[in-house]
């Protein structure tokens, strides 16, 4: 919603900011929409800066902030403009979606308990090996995920959002350490909306 609202008012301004120094003078050939493009190009590069991919929750961090930042970016191209009303808008309807969307999208949203296997190889990883134990427990994972290590070991991780009981997790987690080459397995319960 963010990066919508900041290129409509980048659009209004670089289209009607101006206009009133071309009627000033004649004379005066200018494009300022050229402005405009590059402010908010040169903002993306500074938004791509506050962006992360934290590997270890295969989550992205700062996605919101990045659009803000190009919200504001494209608010201060209406204020230089002279679009105060625009600006204002902008940065009413901006305050909204962050001050009362974001938190009305942290409680409503369907955050259940996530349950995490990590199972450390010695060597290369056995999916199928792993797929078996998982269907032999009747354990539905929503995402299996491999990794090789730097030391040639692979580390597979198992998530699950359905919610599961420690005793599932402990006899799945003795089943997968009596795989050939395992050396360890971790369990990781994290509460809902954590």
């Amino acid at each position: 919603m963010l990066v919508c609202l900041g290129a409509a008012l980048a659009m209004i301004v670089s289209a009607f900011a101006f206009t009133d120094v071309l009627r000033q003078w004649p004379s005066v050939v200018l494009d300022p929409s050229r402005i405009a493009a590059q402010v908010i190009s040169g903002i993306g590069f500074l938004g791509a800066g506050t962006i992360m991919f934290m590997q270890r929750e295969n989550v992205v961090h700062g996605l919101t902030t990045a659009a803000g930042l190009w919200t504001v970016a494209a608010i201060g191209l209406a204020v230089g403009g002279g679009m105060y009303a625009a600006a204002a808008i902008t940065t009413a309807v901006a305050w909204v979606i962050l001050a009362v969307l974001k938190p009305l999208e942290r409680r409503f949203a369907m955050r259940k308990a996530l349950s995490r296997v990590r199972v450390r190889f010695g060597g290369q990883a056995s999916l199928a090996a792993v797929e078996q134990a998982l269907t032999g427990h009747h354990l539905p994972a929503s995402t299996v995920v491999t990794r090789h290590g730097a030391d040639d070991g692979d580390e597979v991780t198992v998530e699950f959002t359905a919610g599961l009981k420690r005793t599932e997790l402990g006899t799945l987690a003795d089943a997968l350490r009596g795989l050939p080459g395992v050396e360890s397995v971790v369990l990781e319960v994290v509460p809902a909306g954590g």
